[in-house]
């Protein structure tokens, strides 16, 4: 027990040390990573998309004509849906969270707030939107800095002090500065895009597939193998998608956790306002599975649980972190 205490230990150790060199990480460096991540993020996304769209077309045809068209076709869509959503993506997630546009006349402190956060980050003012709910959550979104925007519910407004709706805001202004914003979009797409391409080739396999290799003779083992394949990595997909999704934006939480210190000059701020929203605990049905990891914490799972599948590390962690600074 005492050895296996102290590999935990040393491990718990390494990851701390790890992520503390990750945190101090300049800006400009997390600029560059989230882009080059973007970039490799979509280029791997449109290549397993490639392959899905290659089965689909194999098992429409069952000829290697059928599976280059099914490839190219489907490639091709998903080029399109990944230009609409880069360009519209930001507005569609405002409208799904039920979010509405506001000025400085709505709340002159948030307003406020949001001005000081972006002149501190160097930044131009983003959209402020507001979200009549009362869970305590806000997120920001868009593809760059000069088209973002920040939403906030109105029950953060309304229990948050000033430090602690400064802390909120300034790590969602990290987000944003990080570049964060465009590669957390461009996952939630490219993983619907998976879940969407996924269930019509599972559809094909259970209602269409049977029929087909009953209809290919001598090469109806073969196309067994190729079926269940196909249906193997339908299932699988979306699951690796998620993971994927999910371990890039709870390391994002982290970043903006410490960016936003950096910004405010007072960590106490941020813990103090996640202290309050771990406390509420409130459910947020403006919210969706879509747009779940955009959120400073997650609207749906109970807080401080641990899987593959969070889309936020352990608050607990996340105010431990801040007020070790």
């Amino acid at each position: 027990m005492v050895i296996i205490y102290g590999r935990v230990s040393l491990i718990r150790k390494r990851r701390m040390a790890q992520q503390a060199v990750v945190e101090k990480i300049p800006f400009e460096e997390r600029i560059r990573i989230n882009r080059r991540n973007s970039a490799i993020l979509v280029f791997v996304f449109l290549v397993f998309l490639s392959a899905l769209g290659g089965f689909l077309g194999y098992l429409l045809t069952g000829n290697e004509a059928g599976t280059v068209v099914g490839g190219l076709m489907l490639l091709l869509l998903s080029l399109l849906w990944f230009v609409i959503a880069y360009y519209s993506g930001g507005n569609i997630v405002l409208s799904i969270s039920g979010a509405m546009r506001v000025d400085k006349s709505f709340n002159p402190r948030l307003y406020n707030v949001v001005e000081e956060m972006s002149i501190a980050a160097g930044l131009p003012m983003p959209q402020i939107y507001v979200i009549r709910t009362n869970a305590l959550n806000a997120f920001a979104t868009g593809r760059d800095p000069y088209h973002a925007s920040v939403a906030v519910t109105t029950g953060l407004l309304e229990k948050l002090s000033r430090d602690e709706l400064q802390g909120v805001i300034a790590h969602e202004i990290s987000h944003i500065r990080n570049y964060d914003i465009r590669l957390m979009m461009l996952m939630a797409v490219l993983v619907g895009v998976v879940i969407i391409v996924s269930d019509l080739m599972l559809r094909l396999i259970r209602y269409v597939g049977p029929s087909l290799g009953r209809g290919r003779g001598k090469g109806g083992g073969a196309f067994a193998i190729f079926i269940i394949i196909g249906a193997v990595l339908a299932i699988v997909a979306p699951f690796i998608a998620y993971i994927i999704q999910f371990a890039t934006s709870r390391q994002r939480e982290y970043l903006a956790d410490a960016s936003g210190a950096e910004l405010t000059r007072y960590p106490e701020g941020l813990a103090s306002a996640l202290e309050k929203i771990a406390y509420e605990n409130m459910p947020m049905k403006q919210a969706s599975k879509a747009t779940q990891h955009l959120f400073i914490v997650n609207p749906f799972m109970r807080l401080g649980g641990r899987s593959l599948f969070s889309t936020h590390p352990p608050i607990e962690e996340r105010i431990r972190r801040l007020r070790s600074m």
